[in-house]
């Protein structure tokens, strides 16, 4: 009789599997930390019963909010305030390939476009517009750097 492998499925990114003490552990930082930031309102785990569970997504943004508090310097207030203005890869300065690709993206920013107050769907649009906005203006500028050697004479 030969034993037949299981075949495991990989974890999602987002399913909150993670409690409050693996994921300190993983992270290697105190439990009380990510306590703070989930009362300063940085991050939001997942609630079944009292326990909180963390995805591979909280993960990873704690990682950015670890090096935003530690490398750049940036206060927890600071960050709030950032994120009230531009999404976490513009405050972080990520990488276009990496942002891109990042599934803990965290956009609190308000949209810049005009809509109804209170109007979450219209909000949302906004949201997409001002993106989409960001993202042409970003193809704009590195289309000029590119451009920017054309015409010079090499010596």
């Amino acid at each position: 009789m030969t034993k037949r492998k299981t075949q495991v499925e990989p974890i999602r990114k987002d399913l909150p599997v993670y409690s409050i003490s693996v994921a300190a552990q993983l992270l290697d930082i105190h439990p009380r930390t990510l306590r703070i930031y989930e009362d300063e309102g940085l991050l939001k785990p997942e609630r079944v019963g009292n326990r909180r569970l963390y995805s591979a997504n909280d993960l990873t943004w704690i990682g950015c909010l670890r090096r935003m508090i530690h490398n750049d310097g940036i206060s927890i207030p600071g960050i709030k305030k950032l994120l009230r203005y531009a999404p976490c890869h513009e405050i972080a300065d990520c990488p276009e390939e990496v942002h891109c690709s990042c599934d803990a993206v965290v956009d609190k920013a308000i949209p810049r476009s005009l809509r109804l107050a209170g109007d979450p769907d219209g909000e949302r649009r906004a949201k997409e517009m001002d993106l989409a906005k960001r993202k042409q203006k970003s193809r704009d500028v590195s289309g000029r750097e590119g451009n920017s050697g054309k015409g010079k004479k090499n010596k």
